[in-house]
């Protein structure tokens, strides 16, 4: 019998540090090659971690919320070798075990030392509750990000079970309805964010866990900035502060848009793929970007002088709100796409980023962004580029207003076209044209056939 302490590995992110979200065993639990023990988040991902011995948990060596760099022991097993090489073992690697302290990486998770054994895990069986819903594990923890009670949930599966599509469902009908009500005042009047040191204090946004005031008044809170959160408002402030913003907007009659929304809903062509008018302005974003490449350039600067890097590809990304904050997750050459594939690929984007199983790939090499605000409601905004991008576009909410047609008031679904772009890339001339390109596409959709 021997201890094994197993330290946290790189998840091949190049990140150098990560939180324990949850833990999956406790001590004294029986465990086997490759059972998941914990849940850990980097800036990027919600990372499942596998364990790397079979042998019996031995203690948790860090809390619940806490942030620990790459290499630092997080939990210990004790084995014994025919744990880690008992029946239906792989072995991978021929090598000693990981040392502590070695940096262990883990099969799938990048190069290095350390042998690594892995057995197949059995396929995941549905689980039925105490309530009597079965599900697969997956499926829970979707419904848990989406915050679905699968007890109100429709089944279409097999045998009565829950799947992903039936929770995506009820939680997208759910979020028709979820600006009704009006919610209650916590008890806690005031929430202070305490921001990262190379920011002004009113810049980091958004709520991660708490933990009480250092200043012992119970009447505020402060919340650690870490994981997405971290990285988002590092991002942020580096943009804002090196890219010099300018954004214009228009006003622009939608109705075609929506006319067109609505018949492609009904074609048996589209029967599988939800469509929304964000997939009419990903083509509008597509096409405009043609007439006006530069919107889609970058400022790169190099020890030989600063240039502009003009991408003839675009790598389309769509902000989205996640359960573990803002994600830029990008579709690759979506200027290759068509309508159809288009649709599917923002279907899936969508999908995964509300599962929280982004890969880092996906939110990397962006070239232009576009952001829906209106489904939160909002008629404009001036977002914040990308670094990296040189442009992003702000959709408005869709709604009726009184708009003059042909010299008659008439009702018409009207938005706002929001672009913010980099000024050392483009001018105001240049951006201006692509914002008018976007809402001429939204107006008469049929520019997008040539």
């Amino acid at each position: 019998m021997s201890t094994q302490n197993f330290p946290l590995p790189d998840v091949g992110e190049g990140l150098t540090e990560a939180e324990i979200v949850a833990w999956k065993v406790a001590p004294g639990d029986r465990v086997a090659i490759n059972d998941v023990i914990c849940e850990i988040e980097t800036a990027k991902s919600l990372v499942e971690l596998p364990s790397p011995h079979a042998g019996v948990v031995g203690e948790l060596l860090v809390d619940e919320g806490a942030t620990v760099e790459v290499g630092t022991p997080i939990i210990t097993f004790v084995t014994d070798a025919r744990d880690d090489a008992g029946p239906g073992a792989v072995v991978t690697a021929e090598a000693p075990a990981p040392e502590e302290g070695g940096g262990s990486v883990l099969v799938g998770y990048g190069s290095g030392g350390g042998a690594t054994s892995r057995r197949k895990r059995p396929a995941e069986r549905p689980v039925r509750s105490s309530v009597g819903v079965i599900a697969k594990p997956p499926i829970r923890k979707l419904a848990r990000d989406l915050g679905v009670d699968l007890t109100t949930v429709t089944p279409t599966g097999a045998d009565g079970e829950v799947t992903r599509d039936d929770v995506v469902k009820h939680a997208s009908q759910a979020s028709v309805f979820r600006n009704i009500e009006t919610p209650e005042w916590g008890s806690v009047r005031e929430e202070t964010v305490p921001a990262p040191s190379a920011a002004p204090s009113g810049l980091a946004r958004g709520l991660t866990a708490t933990r009480p005031s250092a200043a012992g008044d119970d009447r505020t809170e402060s919340i650690p900035v870490k994981g997405v959160r971290k990285a988002t408002s590092s991002a942020m402030v580096q943009s804002a502060y090196s890219a010099p913003h300018v954004t214009v907007w228009k006003e622009v009659d939608a109705t075609r848009t929506m006319e067109l929304v609505k018949r492609l809903k009904a074609s048996p062509d589209y029967a599988d793929i939800k469509v929304s008018p964000l997939l009419l302005m990903a083509r509008a974003v597509i096409w405009a970007v043609r007439r006006t490449p530069m919107v889609n350039a970058a400022w790169i600067d190099t020890e030989a002088g600063a240039e502009i890097a003009v991408r003839h590809y675009v790598n389309l990304g769509i902000a989205a709100a996640t359960p573990r904050g803002l994600l830029v997750p990008n579709i690759k050459d979506a200027q290759d796409l068509s309508m159809k594939e288009l649709a599917r690929a923002l279907n899936r984007l969508t999908l995964t980023a509300r599962e929280g199983k982004t890969p880092p790939a996906d939110q990397q090499g962006g070239t232009i962004t576009i952001t829906n605000i209106g489904v939160f409601g909002m008629d404009a905004g001036t977002p914040i580029i990308n670094p990296g991008e040189a442009g992003i576009v702000a959709m408005g909410t869709i709604s009726q207003k009184p708009w003059v047609v042909d010299g008659e008031v008439r009702p018409r679904w009207v938005t706002t076209v929001a672009g913010s772009f980099d000024h050392r890339v483009i001018d105001g001339d240049g951006m201006s044209r692509f914002v008018a390109d976007v809402a001429s596409v939204l107006e008469e959709p049929a520019l997008l056939v040539d």
